[in-house]
């Protein structure tokens, strides 16, 4: 059951299915968009949202999960966080790695706010108290927003790596300081 993490200022909650409109929103933006997957694709039916909160809901695990990253003045949503096992690249299907890798996206109405390395941040707390020996994160070459964000929240980048996805990705690791002390 993905639980509830609580920051000053956000409360990461399950989806529920009266988020439906806001993942419409939040995904069918080509800003949002135009980073994710190889071949990236805004969502055009809000069929597609009723799927992506299924699908969000549907993960149920201890430890992974995908958020909903809302405000705690006024639980209004602000974007997605996401603690889950990585594809490795290779035959599609991708099957997944023996990595975890973390990612946010934001509604641009909340971009420059620091809500991603601030929701990022306690997902991190939580997935090494867990006991996470480290935690990955991929992003397109050409996203230096999310890039900036891995290393404010403490990720020591890789390089360029196409051991994920079947794509060309800057690759940041941080490793659970418990296990380096």
């Amino acid at each position: 059951m993905t639980e509830v993490i609580s920051t000053e200022r956000l409360a990461l909650r399950p989806w529920e299915d009266s988020d439906v409109d806001f993942v419409f929103d939040l995904y069918s933006r080509w800003v949002v968009q135009r980073f994710i997957g190889t071949q990236p694709a805004v969502m055009d039916s809000r069929t597609q949202a009723i799927e992506r909160v299924q699908r969000f809901k549907d993960l149920d695990h201890p430890v992974h999960g995908i958020w909903a990253i809302t405000r705690k003045e006024d639980s209004q949503p602000v974007g997605t966080l996401l603690l889950k096992p990585i594809p490795a690249s290779g035959e599609e299907p991708l099957q997944p790695s023996n990595d975890v890798e973390i990612g946010w996206h934001l509604h641009p109405d909340h971009w420059g706010n620091g809500y991603a390395s601030e929701a990022a941040t306690a997902v991190l707390e939580h997935a090494f108290a867990a006991g996470l020996e480290h935690v990955v994160a991929v992003t397109n070459p050409a996203n230096e927003a999310s890039q900036s964000v891995c290393r404010r929240i403490g990720m020591e980048h890789q390089g360029q790596s196409e051991k994920y996805y079947n794509d060309k990705c800057e690759l940041f690791l941080v490793k659970n300081p418990a296990a380096t002390s």
